[in-house]
């Protein structure tokens, strides 16, 4: 159950907190208060996709925090069986997010994943859903709770295609076939004729790159090699350093200075002999055999054509032979297992269809509980005519199983049943979308539904009794509900309302918790709209009581 919700910089809402209780919670408010910024506010809170047009203007960031208690043991379970849900959710200008789940971090994913069964929310436009043949099933699959059935099929249909896609992969004519096979042996024996090594390839680029620039490389080594040992007619570096060292040697009892001189001087001395010989040996390892150049360049250009041909590294050259010799081996023996495959496609089908019609009958039955279910409740909600019949027809197995099905109505007495979609009117809508959310509700264990202004296109008896439906729901749940219609305020156990004020040029949105006093207020408002009078007041006064009897 939602008990607290925190909101701050939330659109034009500054700061708000609000208190939810047990039973039916009514908020109200003239159009554009900001009970739809309330339901945005909820919807990020439980890790849904937020932007930064969320955030207040003018402020660096929007706070979110809502506290559960009375939670599911589904969920307790998840939270290491703690009591409470403490939720958090933090909206930058920027747009960057931050939620937190008992204080610790967490992601939108994460907290969409916990608190998936804490609330549903039923929006203003979830009615037309209905209207959306695809959805019957679903509906009908909801209320006949079918999970364990519809897994057990979808199992057995899964391996099913598995099997026809290897079929389909194997059953090709003989042409095809032969052409295949001539491919990849083709590929096979190229690539296992080149001996390809993931390594070799970087070794020859950088041997190549040698032997390239063998008589650049030669005549600097000789270079250097001459400037460190020098010539017959100059010294070389490394002579000078030693001359350097020998005469800072003379003097480095002098001073300090001098000694340290001295030692640099013979650390410089013994790297230059050092590097003088590490070139003599790298020019007697520099060798330029133009057959070997030649051999190289082949092998790079036969390693080159063939990254090229298959568009792929070595090592991805290497993976596509073992691949074409794998599929090879199941063409050349593609008879004997396509005989087992249809065996085995045989066996699963005769296995699908078998689950399928246990899933269709799970399905048929509901039907009739729920359209029972659905008639009384429709019947208590003015649509005293109404009747629902189920358009079934058989089909192709697929990922749901074997059944079209569509909901019919009549909404008079005597007429002829009409598919749902074309018949029914936005007010009828609200009414069948609540009938159905009536029939599922003992089918789940959410504790809080928000209905948002399920109340649309319909007035008088009609929003009395879409009230006490409410009110009835909410016996065994939380139930919050967006409204403009006075008949279901007055039956709320909580009335909550949101006003917009504008103050030092800014909007400002405010939630109040209404008393007696003030529930009768709002219920005239509601009534007569700006001009309250003693008549709206009185009328409002005696919903109460009514609601209260």
């Amino acid at each position: 159950m939602l008990k607290e919700l925190r909101i701050e910089n939330v659109a034009v809402i500054e700061k708000a907190v609000v208190d939810f209780g047990d039973g039916l919670n009514v908020l109200s408010g003239e159009t554009g208060a900001g009970k739809s910024i309330l339901i945005d506010s909820i919807n990020a809170i439980m890790g849904s996709r937020t932007s930064r047009e969320l955030v207040r203007s003018h402020t660096p960031k929007a706070r979110i925090h809502a506290t559960f208690t009375a939670l599911d043991e589904k969920t307790r379970a998840r939270l290491t069986d703690a009591g409470y849900l403490l939720l958090y959710r933090e909206i930058t200008a920027e747009g960057k997010s931050v939620c937190r789940i008992n204080g610790m971090p967490a992601t939108a994913s994460v907290v969409r994943e916990i608190c998936g069964g804490l609330i549903h929310i039923h929006g203003q436009h979830d009615s037309q859903s209905l209207m959306d043949v695809s959805t019957h099933l679903g509906v009908l699959d909801a209320f006949a709770q079918n999970a364990a059935e519809h897994g057990a099929y979808y199992a057995v249909y899964r391996d099913l295609c598995q099997v026809k896609r290897k079929i389909d992969a194997l059953s090709m004519d003989e042409a095809q076939k032969q052409k295949r096979i001539k491919s990849l042996r083709h590929a096979i024996q190229e690539i296992e004729g080149a001996d390809l090594d993931p390594e070799e390839e970087a070794e020859l680029h950088k041997r190549r790159k040698l032997m390239r620039n063998a008589q650049s490389v030669l005549d600097s080594l000789n270079a250097a090699y001459a400037a460190l040992s020098g010539e017959e007619d100059a010294p070389g570096a490394s002579e000078l350093l030693g001359d350097a060292s020998a005469a800072m040697r003379d003097i480095s009892d002098i001073s300090e200075d001098f000694a340290s001189f001295s030692e640099q001087a013979e650390s410089l001395y013994y790297t230059a002999r050092e590097l003088a010989s590490d070139i003599m040996d790298s020019l007697a390892r520099v060798e330029f055999d133009p057959q070997e150049q030649e051999m190289i360049e082949k092998r790079c250009d036969q390693i080159y054509r063939l990254r090229q041909k298959y568009g792929r590294d070595v090592e991805g050259l290497l993976e596509y032979c073992e691949k074409a010799k794998e599929e090879l081996d199941g063409i050349e023996t593609s008879a004997q297992r396509l005989d087992e495959l249809y065996d085995l496609q045989t066996e699963l089908f005769d296995r699908a269809k078998a689950l399928a019609d246990t899933l269709t009958q799970t399905r048929l039955k509901a039907f009739d509980r729920f359209s029972a279910q659905l008639t009384d409740a429709l019947h208590f909600l003015n649509m005293p005519g109404i009747s629902f019949t189920l358009r079934h027809e058989k089909g192709l197995l697929g990922a749901s199983g074997q059944d079209t099905i569509e909901f019919y109505i009549s909404t008079n007495l005597g007429e002829e049943p009409k598919p749902l979609a074309k018949i029914a009117s936005g007010g009828e809508l609200s009414r069948i979308m609540l009938a159905v959310k009536s029939a599922l509700a003992d089918k789940d264990e959410i504790g809080t539904i928000i209905y948002d202004e399920i109340d649309t296109g319909v007035s008088g008896l009609a929003a009395g009794r879409i009230g006490e439906k409410l009110r009835q729901t909410s016996r065994g749940r939380q139930v919050l509900c967006i409204t403009h219609t006075a008949q279901i305020a007055a039956l709320a156990d909580h009335h909550l309302l949101i006003r917009k004020e504008v103050s030092g040029q800014r909007t400002h949105t405010e939630i109040e918790p209404l008393d007696e006093a003030g529930r009768v207020q709002e219920l005239a408002r509601m009534i007569s709209g700006d001009k309250i009078t003693d008549l709206s007041l009185a009328n409002a006064r005696e919903m109460m009581r009514l609601a209260r009897d």
